[in-house]
């Protein structure tokens, strides 16, 4: 079975192409069951965020093309969609999955949202039996990097998130959030980490809307905040200095009519809007507009990257931490796959033993059956020591990663890759043998 992984990601692709392939949390299920419908694809797994849309697939000989199935499912050119496009295979997929689970592909690194975005796309891909045992064993393993990455480094002591940076920001225009009203928009996980860090630095007051009511108020007695209702968001929000937005929207929330309203209720004093969200919820228009100042999500790169240099020692650390854990991972592997190769040699070698009694069948005939133990005994510890050598260089150059090794003593045996392939024939029992030469 084969691995690939093919995506785009905030290095390579600007929110504009990102947002055309987000994929709501609530439809990764059958999105996910819609790939694993898709010519050459066995096993599949959908990741999908603000900084990243990325698909993970086993297959067997036909090569996918997950290019093609992006551009056909989402209805992007491929043109345009080509150029941003990643492709990662066999070692480096692996490589690629244990760097994003633990954070280090991150917008901002070390931020510890992205392993929960893995486990659930990893939990809607086994609902629609997505999940088979090669992905089971490579997410587990990205799982256990992620884990020993966070407990053997600091990289994640600092709180740092894509929330956090927005807030970072927000006082870094203001100088200080005292006494400036915030909006925030959306009451997800997002929303309740910038809460976090807004009340933190002093944010003068709070005020929250949803879609969904109950879990804007929900989120509101959390932090002592006011509730807007959705429906009121165009009346009410010029009310805020600042407007954090990071809903699961499809349109915008807000356009260029709104900001002027906004703008001539406030008497032309200045808006900040963070948008946080993608697809965004905020029309990169407003942004030509006296008095309002926009900010999306690749605007907090140059934030996140400040960011990286004071962790960078850390993030080396961690770096080191996850190419020995690769490694540890791929001599797994390939102790897996020289199983089958272990197995078909000593098939191989129970054949000739077999096949050499058998035409020494008329000389063997007058044995007793204790005799013909004795015979027995001595053929299989000669096979046994025969055996011995290349059977531990096999499992040593698993070890080492060596297919090599591998490969030339399955050239110099001749054998399959699958021990039924030889001769027919797998272990034969010692009282088939007996029977045949006593019949």
């Amino acid at each position: 079975m084969k691995i690939l992984l093919t995506g785009l990601n905030h290095k390579t692709a600007p929110v504009e192409l990102r947002e055309r392939l987000a994929i709501a949390p609530e439809r990764l299920a059958a999105e996910t069951e819609s790939l694993l419908s898709h010519p050459g694809v066995q096993e599949g797994m959908i990741l999908s965020t603000c900084n990243r849309v990325e698909l993970l697939v086993c297959y067997d000989e036909r090569d996918p093309e997950l290019g093609t199935y992006l551009n056909r499912r989402f209805s992007v050119d491929a043109a345009k969609l080509q150029p941003h496009l990643y492709q990662h295979r066999e070692g480096e997929a692996i490589r690629h999955l244990f760097r994003v689970a633990s954070s280090l592909d991150s917008m901002v690194v070390g931020e510890p949202q992205i392993l929960g975005q893995v486990k659930e796309a990893y939990a809607a891909a086994r609902s629609v039996g997505a999940i088979g045992a090669n992905l089971e064993r490579l997410l587990q393993g990205a799982f256990s990097v992620a884990k020993k990455v966070r407990s053997e480094t600091q990289i994640g002591s600092s709180s740092v998130s894509i929330a956090s940076v927005a807030v970072g920001l927000a006082r870094k225009i203001f100088g200080s959030l005292e006494g400036k009203r915030v909006l925030l928009v959306g009451a997800g996980k997002m929303s309740e980490l910038a809460a976090r860090h807004l009340m933190q630095q002093g944010a003068g007051s709070l005020m929250i809307s949803n879609r969904t009511y109950e879990r804007a108020v929900g989120l509101a007695q959390k932090f002592n905040a006011h509730v807007i209702r959705f429906e009121d968001l165009e009346k009410r929000a010029d009310e805020a200095d600042i407007v954090i937005t990071s809903t699961g929207s499809s349109e915008f929330l807000f356009r260029t009519p709104h900001a002027q309203q906004f703008m001539h209720r406030r008497r032309n004093r200045p808006m900040f809007f963070i948008d946080i969200a993608v697809p965004r919820d905020v029309d990169p228009s407003m942004n030509k507009l006296d008095g309002i100042f926009l900010y999306d999500i690749d605007d907090l790169q140059s934030v996140a990257a400040v960011n990286l240099s004071d962790r960078s020692r850390e993030a080396h650390h961690a770096e080191e931490i996850l190419e020995e854990e690769f490694l540890r991972y791929r001599r797994r592997l390939d102790a897996l796959d020289v199983v089958p190769t272990l197995v078909s040699l000593q098939s191989y070698a129970e054949e000739v033993r077999q096949a050499e009694l058998r035409r020494a069948h008329s000389r063997l005939s007058s044995l007793t059956p204790e005799q013909f133990a004795a015979v027995e005994a001595v053929t299989r510890g000669l096979v046994n020591k025969f055996l011995h050598h290349p059977l531990r260089a096999l499992k040593d150059a698993a070890g080492a990663g060596d297919a090599g090794t591998v490969d030339a003593i399955r050239s110099a045996f001749q054998l399959p890759e699958r021990p039924e392939e030889v001769g027919g024939i797998s272990h034969p029992s010692l009282t088939s043998t007996r029977e045949k030469f006593h019949e």
